[in-house]
C-alpha cells in the first residue's frame, strides 16, 4: 500500500518513512503542504499522514481542499498542538484522525493500520486482478489460478507497485523509490533481481521488460 508523509520536520519525516517502509509500505515524503497538495491529487494514495503547521499550506487546508475535490483518501493529521479545539477543527475539514506531538511510533503504527483496515472494508476492493493473477494488497496474498504464492515482503511490494499500474511501464527508479527507502544508495540492479524471483514464482509472460523504460504487469496473451 502506498502512504505520503506530509511533514516539513525533516527527521522526524524520514524517521517515520523508515520505519513504515520496513513495515512493508511504500512511502513517499513532501516537506511542504502545496506540494502535498499536489502529490495527493495526482497520485493514488491509500493513506496520508498529514502535519497541520506545513510551510506553503497549513494541513486543514490541504485536507479541506481534497476533501472538496472528492478525494476520499484517509488521512490521519498530526500536530504539536493539543486542546480539543485543535482536534475538533482537523476532524471538521474531513481528516479520519488525529495524533498530537510527541507521540509513540508504535500508536501511529497501529492507527495507520486502522485506518487502512477501516478502508479495505468501506472502500475499494484491496484486491487487483491482472488475468489470472489476484494480488490481495490487504491480507498480502497473492494467488494465481487460485493456488497460493508465497512471497517475500519485498517481492510482494514490488509486484504490487506494478499491480497498481498494471498495463503501464513502471521505471525501476520509480521502484526503487516506493519500494526501498527513497535514500536507498545500493545497487540499483536489485530490482532486476526482484523481478527475475518474481517471474519464477508467478510464471514466464506477466513481468514485460520494456527496454529502456522499465516492466509492464500484463494478462497473458
Amino acid at each position: 500500500m502506498r502512504l505520503l508523509i506530509v511533514e516539513d520536520e525533516r527527521r522526524l519525516a524520514l524517521s517515520l518513512a523508515k520505519g513504515l517502509t520496513a513495515e512493508g509500505y511504500a512511502v513517499d515524503v513532501v516537506h511542504d503542504g502545496l506540494e502535498g497538495l499536489h502529490r495527493a491529487a495526482e497520485s493514488p494514495y491509500d493513506l496520508i499522514v498529514l502535519d497541520i503547521m506545513l510551510p506553503g499550506m497549513n494541513g486543514y487546508r490541504v485536507c479541506s481542499t481534497l476533501r472538496a475535490a472528492g478525494n476520499d483518501v484517509p488521512i490521519l493529521m498530526l500536530t504539536a498542538k493539543d486542546g480539543e479545539y485543535d482536534e475538533a477543527e482537523g476532524l471538521d475539514t474531513g481528516a479520519d484522525d488525529y495524533l498530537t506531538k510527541p507521540f509513540s511510533y508504535v500508536v501511529l503504527v497501529a492507527r495507520v493500520r486502522a485506518l487502512l483496515r477501516r478502508r479495505g472494508q468501506h472502500g475499494a476492493s484491496p484486491v487487483l486482478a491482472v488475468g489470472p493473477l489476484r494480488v490481495d494488497t490487504a491480507a498480502r496474498r497473492v494467488t494465481r489460478d487460485d493456488d497460493e504464492i508465497a512471497l517475500t515482503a519485498k517481492e510482494f511490494s514490488v509486484l504490487e507497485q506494478l499491480a497498481v499500474r498494471a498495463g503501464e511501464v513502471v521505471s525501476k527508479a520509480e521502484i526503487l523509490e516506493h519500494v526501498w527507502d527513497f535514500a536507498y544508495e545500493g545497487d540499483p540492479n536489485i530490482v532486476e533481481v526482484y523481478v527475475s524471483a518474481l517471474r519464477r514464482k508467478l510464471g514466464a509472460g506477466l513481468i514485460r521488460t520494456v527496454r529502456g523504460a522499465g516492466y509492464r504487469l500484463e494478462a497473458p496473451r
